[in-house]
């Protein structure tokens, strides 16, 4: 696996399970991450044995969001039939998906700053694996949407769930509050076609599994995901699909949260409010 990534100054990095070096030591021509998108996406992108410089184990780097600014943010909700049950909502019969904007949006640690009282007082936690387009496409087949996504991340997703329970329709502002997506340190980009469906997705709160299912249970995999959403409108490098959670948790301040997403990675976050 090669991984895309940056520091919390913002340097771009290219990386491998032994360490990071700065992405132009490999990739001379390119200035961040987002360039690279297109690279990952065709299975060309260089790897750290390339680089001109020794590489730094991940554990000496401070990282921020994989990208400076994502582009558009798409959620999946429901997408686990178990999880359709435990709110007492109906298994859709095409991808139940929403927008978020990109204010949602704070890096690996976060915090998660949850909203004041008077506007929620239930907030969940969902940890997702998360799709990164690396190439604009449109009306893709979902057996080439392979050739279109740069790599994945593990991403925490949260919604105002009193709010949404109120009135379906408040969907978007239940899932909108600022640092409500919390994405992973480097975005995972397999070097051969990774098959997801044996890999799980696990919610963690304070260390104890809140929930936990295997991709193949999806009721829509990635891959169609990537394929309905192309059909409705053009997709473009940087652009992300969470894919939908196995379960979602309550979280309040003090709280650690952590999403699992099985040989793509982790990401942890702090509760404040």
């Amino acid at each position: 696996m090669k991984y895309l990534a940056r520091t919390a100054t913002g340097d771009p990095l290219l990386g491998d399970d032994d360490g990071f070096v700065p992405l132009g030591s490999v990739e001379s021509d390119l200035e961040g991450v987002r360039g690279a998108l297109p690279r990952a996406a065709a299975g060309e992108l260089g790897t750290v044995a390339d680089a001109t410089a020794d590489p730094v184990p991940a554990a000496d780097i401070s990282f921020g969001t994989p990208l400076e600014s994502f582009g558009k943010f798409w959620g999946i909700g429901l997408n686990y039939e178990e999880h359709a049950g435990d709110l007492d909502e109906d298994r859709p019969d095409e991808p139940a998906s929403f927008m978020k904007p990109s204010t949602v949006l704070t890096g690996p640690n976060g915090p998660i700053r949850l909203p004041p009282k008077s506007q929620s007082e239930r907030v969940t936690a969902e940890a997702e694996l998360a799709v990164v387009m690396g190439r604009t496409c449109r009306n893709v087949d979902a057996d080439s949407v392979a050739d279109v996504i740069a790599g994945f991340l593990p991403v925490i997703d949260m919604t105002a769930e009193d709010v949404l329970q109120r009135n379906p329709r408040f969907l978007t502002r239940a899932k909108s509050y600022d640092t409500f997506l919390v994405t992973g340190p480097a975005l995972a980009v397999p070097e051969e076609p990774l098959d997801l469906d044996g890999l799980s997705v696990r919610t963690e709160i304070n260390g104890e599994v809140e929930a936990e299912n295997e991709i193949r249970n999806m009721l829509f995999p990635p891959a169609e995901i990537v394929s309905f959403h192309s059909d409705v409108m053009t997709l473009e490098p940087g652009d992300l699909f969470s894919t939908g959670t196995p379960g979602a948790a309550p979280i309040e301040p003090g709280d650690e949260v952590r999403a699992v997403v099985e040989s793509i990675g982790s990401v942890d976050a702090p509760v404040t409010r």
